[in-house]
């Protein structure tokens, strides 16, 4: 293939990350707040729902393996990616329509709810699992690092642009209107993938490959290339420790704003804001230039760094009663975060084989969607726990920090004990 025609797949690639951001805005930044605030359904219950995709998790090893061994029309991530994307798009579709039409029915909203979650989670899983295998396979030495990053900097475009597009489309709640909106998101998924996904990779590459990744069953796999391997260990807790780190926080900075620093709640609003800038900036840096230059171990070293610093200055500005610091260091945060997750990424990579992709790409998307979850749930209980034994916001939120600072050096200490030659996969093929 000529450069230009490689230049045009990889443009053409970036469509499929945007459909997955896109989708991503709709269920947890529209459905959810509809849920509890227009259909008035119980909070646990929702949190329950938008926890399944997170919970279905570990089924990316199995869908990592199956995508690694079993070819489809003679590839091995192509088809598996446009399933994922069918299941998301069924599953947005399904969302709505079951919110909206059955949520006064509780006996037949559950179990309809469940099933409709657990559908798109399975495609969420199976088709970012099986895309970041297609990276990590498509680009070669330390090329792979930058553009994983790079392409989870178009994640977040699409995000930000979907959650303008869906906010202009739904300014005021309309039944019929969110089921129209949902069906809409659903096939422009599917059409973004179909524009994405065919001509990606080679298939004489991908059969090789593929009977040499079924050469050992499943059980086997997990048991001697994760169970068994410290490496793989290892890199799974850092990813675990970073994401406790870093987004224990996430839904709590803006009741710190309020409860501690006395902001308002436009101040507070725009904390989102100023965070989310502070990652792209970090995430579009690292992958243009940083990546090239520290390499990806050490620059998840000086995400980790900063994000400490950050967070014990974060605990000062509450003690000194400074809002006016605050949402600069929550810019900074942001960049700490970016930077930690740019390194984080070309870590990844880094540990993931050609043979291997799928099944170790899982075994990194499970501690992600787990951190992720992990982080969200500690972050409250720890807030809540100190608010209720001292009464003092201030005091749960600077434990908050501490425990967060803790994690990420747990986190860093780890990272001095990888090794990429180490690993397992990439010896025992």
């Amino acid at each position: 293939m000529s450069a230009a025609g490689r230049i045009a797949n990889h443009i053409r690639l970036g469509a499929f990350p945007v459909a997955y951001g896109l989708s991503g805005v709709l269920i947890g930044g529209t459905l959810n707040r509809v849920m509890i605030a227009e259909l008035n359904l119980p909070a646990t219950l929702v949190a329950l729902l938008f926890a399944l995709p997170l919970l279905v998790s570990p089924l990316r090893l199995w869908l990592g393996y199956r995508s690694d061994g079993f070819p489809i029309f003679g590839r091995r991530r192509e088809p598996y990616m446009l399933l994922g994307a069918g299941l998301i798009g069924v599953g947005v579709a399904a969302i709505a329509t079951i919110a909206v039409k059955t949520s006064g029915e509780m006996r037949t909203f559950v179990p309809a709810a469940l099933s409709a979650f657990v559908l798109y989670g399975v495609g969420r899983n199976l088709a970012h699992n099986t895309y970041q295998a297609l990276l990590a396979e498509k680009f070669d030495g330390a090329v792979r690092a930058r553009a994983v990053t790079l392409y989870e900097v178009v994640t977040l475009l699409g995000s930000v642009a979907g959650a303008g597009a869906l906010g202009r489309a739904l300014e005021h709640y309309d039944p019929a209107r969110l089921v129209a909106v949902a069906n809409a998101v659903g096939v422009i998924v599917v059409l973004l993938a179909l524009v994405a996904v065919p001509g990606q990779e080679a298939r004489a590459v991908g059969g090789a490959r593929a009977e040499q990744a079924r050469g050992k069953p499943f059980g086997e796999v997990v048991r001697d290339y994760v169970f068994a391997d410290p490496q793989v260990r290892r890199l799974f807790a850092v990813v675990i420790c970073t994401f406790i780190g870093t987004l224990a926080q996430d839904v709590l900075l803006e009741p710190y704003g309020a409860l501690v620093l006395g902001m308002t709640v436009g101040q507070t609003t725009r904390l989102t804001m100023f965070w989310g800038l502070g990652v792209l900036a970090a995430m579009l840096l690292s992958g243009l230039w940083l990546l090239r230059v520290v390499g990806p171990l050490r620059l998840m070293r000086a995400g980790l760094i900063a994000s400490v610093v950050v967070f014990g200055a974060v605990a000062a500005v509450g003690l000194a009663g400074a809002p006016g610091m605050f949402r600069w260091l929550v810019l900074a945060m942001g960049f700490g975060t970016g930077l930690a997750g740019a390194g984080m990424l070309g870590s990844v990579v880094e540990f993931t084989t050609p043979v291997r992709a799928g099944v170790l790409m899982g075994v990194w998307g499970m501690a992600n969607m787990l951190g992720h979850a992990a982080g969200s749930l500690m972050g409250g209980i720890v807030v809540d726990t100190m608010r209720l034994a001292t009464g003092s916001a201030l005091t749960a939120y600077t434990t908050l920090f501490a425990f967060e600072v803790a994690m990420l050096l747990v986190a860093l200490a780890l990272t001095f004990r990888l090794n990429p030659a180490a690993l397992q996969a990439a010896r025992g093929e």
